[in-house]
């Protein structure tokens, strides 16, 4: 008796949405260890589907690097994560809430767009940097209001406006820190922040 042809097996049905999701998703951390070098077909075997799958939703391997780039400069989950701060928390602790949501958003975006530059992305065609600087822009402006929405409950105690404390709290935890006489790594975030609200001198005897 002949035994039954063996079926391949498909990759699951999905939406061709939630395909290029999967496969975006799949190769953020590809393109983090390879940078631009990262080929279609790792990505295709790291998701488990045939590298044809790929092409169905992506003109090509640049078009797969411009959606990851997309998806790194989508502020929306650490805008939710700052929306989903409590209210009721004492200011210094909603800002180092704010702090780490804000550190794993711009983390995810260095270890990717590092790659990629450090890979020779510039040389490669151009991944729309217009759109780019656009959607940079836009989220830089809403993690600014989200910011400022984190003084307000504190706003009759405030001797500075919420949008310059933002600013200042912004420009102090995540300015550039790191250069020649600077110390390296992150800086301590909690007492950046009572260096914020407190001031730098000692309270007087």
């Amino acid at each position: 008796m002949t035994d039954a042809p063996t079926s391949r097996r498909r990759a699951p049905g999905m939406s061709p949405d939630r395909r290029r999701e999967m496969i975006v998703q799949t190769a953020l951390p590809l393109i983090a260890q390879h940078g631009a070098a990262v080929t279609t077909a790792q990505i295709a075997r790291a998701a488990g589907i045939g590298e044809a799958t790929v092409f169905r939703v992506f003109a090509d391997k640049d078009a797969v690097l411009q959606a990851c780039i997309a998806t790194v400069l989508d502020p929306t989950v650490a805008l939710e994560d700052l929306g989903a701060i409590d209210p009721t928390l004492p200011l210094a602790d909603r800002l180092l809430e704010a702090a780490d949501a804000l550190d794993a958003y711009l983390d995810r975006m260095g270890t990717v767009l590092g790659g990629l530059h450090a890979s020779g992305l510039p040389n490669r065609r151009p991944l729309a940097p217009t759109d780019g600087a656009s959607r940079r822009d836009d989220g830089q402006a809403a993690t600014r209001e989200a910011v400022m929405a984190l003084f307000e409950p504190d706003g009759d105690r405030l001797r500075l406006p919420a949008d310059v404390l933002a600013d200042a709290y912004l420009r102090l935890l995540f300015g550039r820190t790191a250069g020649p006489g600077r110390p390296a790594g992150k800086p301590d975030r909690r007492q950046l922040i009572d260096l914020l609200l407190n001031g730098a001198f000692r309270e007087s005897r």
